[in-house]
């Protein structure tokens, strides 16, 4: 009868619940790996990253353009994992104010990507600094978070160049040295 009831008690005891500790080291082990191969790439449109060494899930570095207009200048963003990454997208924030049709004043943009409905958990960090630099130097204002930009872009390109040119002189961060 007692060893019943102790068969009884081990079916029902609650399991601890060690999900979002799971995931959580999951996802460091995997952003450490991705730090660390980019930095040693040496990639030249992603430089001076920064990672708090007590949340890997936070990085911080600036964004260097080699097309004009936004190769005058740097832009610092800052870039969210969720404790669920690989699963789930990160966030992208942009802290330098940029003239730009997808990416809005708060810095949010729109970058398909890392949108919950086409993110793959291969996807990797690299990837998605290239594709937003892609996007960066050619703006799609067919998906605009700024209408009036886009539509600058569209109907005046050489006025937009222009705008986006003297906006970059004014609010970017400076290029690091090469």
């Amino acid at each position: 009868m007692v060893k019943k009831r102790i068969e009884d008690l081990q079916e029902t005891s609650e399991k601890p619940n060690l999900g979002p500790v799971c995931n959580i080291m999951a996802a460091t082990r995997r952003l450490g790996k991705e730090l660390n191969d980019i930095r040693a790439s040496n990639l030249k449109i992603f430089r001076e990253i920064q990672v708090d060494e007590t949340n890997i899930l936070n990085w911080q570095g600036l964004i260097v353009p080699e097309n004009p207009p936004y190769n005058r200048g740097a832009f610092k963003i800052e870039i969210n994992f969720p404790a669920e990454y690989p699963f789930k997208p990160p966030k992208i924030t942009f802290k330098t104010k940029i003239y730009h049709p997808n990416i809005d004043e708060k810095g949010q943009i729109c970058l398909p990507i890392i949108s919950p409905e086409n993110w793959k958990p291969a996807t990797k960090t690299d990837q998605v600094i290239q594709a937003l630099v892609a996007l960066v130097h050619d703006p799609e204002p067919e998906h605009p978070l700024r209408g009036d930009l886009a539509e600058e872009y569209t109907k005046d390109k050489k006025k937009f160049l222009k705008n986006a040119e003297d906006h970059t002189k004014k609010y970017s961060e400076k290029r690091p040295a090469s």
